[in-house]
């Protein structure tokens, strides 16, 4: 053998042999690598006042949105508000043209548990829910973590951000919940 071909197989024994000392640690990590969280969030025995208000009017979006009932969101709709759905994020104006054209059909939100948090004039809305909503001809039902937004503005609560979170779990609307 030539010294060429002597510190070529070299090479690939010290390649092999890192490769097979990694494979240990591949399979410790792979062991300690957590299953998906099938955990949520759980609605709370009591509201205050504020927690309460905040809650209904989300409740109440849902069924404006299913009625598409327009005229009514644009009013609880901020400017600025950003809406972000699992094929992509966009503002106040193209919302309200989806929900009025059809091009998503909000048909029906069953909530299976509600979380609120008021920080001063920001209010933060966790709905575990599954949607069922018509996309173009195809009605589907998703299993969603919406978030909301809304800000206290002149005394009303005007919706900030709205963002749907695909969840891993089976839809479980079928097995009962709120409806809108």
């Amino acid at each position: 053998m030539n010294v060429r071909s002597t510190r070529g197989i070299n090479r690939l024994r010290l390649l092999a042999a890192v490769a097979l000392s990694l494979l240990p640690m591949q399979a410790l990590l792979a062991q300690q690598t957590p299953a998906p969280s099938t955990e949520t969030i759980k609605t709370a025995a009591t509201h205050t006042p504020t927690e309460q208000q905040v809650i209904d009017l989300s409740k109440t979006k849902w069924e404006w949105m299913a009625d598409k009932k327009v005229d009514t969101l644009a009013t609880l709709f901020d400017d600025r508000a950003m809406f972000t759905h699992m094929g992509g994020t966009w503002g106040k104006t193209q919302e309200l043209a989806t929900i009025k054209s059809g091009g998503i059909w909000y048909k029906k939100a069953t909530i299976h548990a509600v979380d609120v948090r008021v920080l001063g004039d920001t209010a933060i809305v966790l709905e575990d829910m599954d949607l069922e909503a018509a996309v173009g001809s195809r009605t589907v039902t998703n299993a969603f973590m919406v978030t909301e937004v809304y800000t206290k503005q002149a005394g009303d609560w005007r919706l900030a951000q709205l963002t749907f979170s695909r969840l891993l779990r089976p839809v479980k609307a079928a097995a009962g919940g709120n409806q809108r």
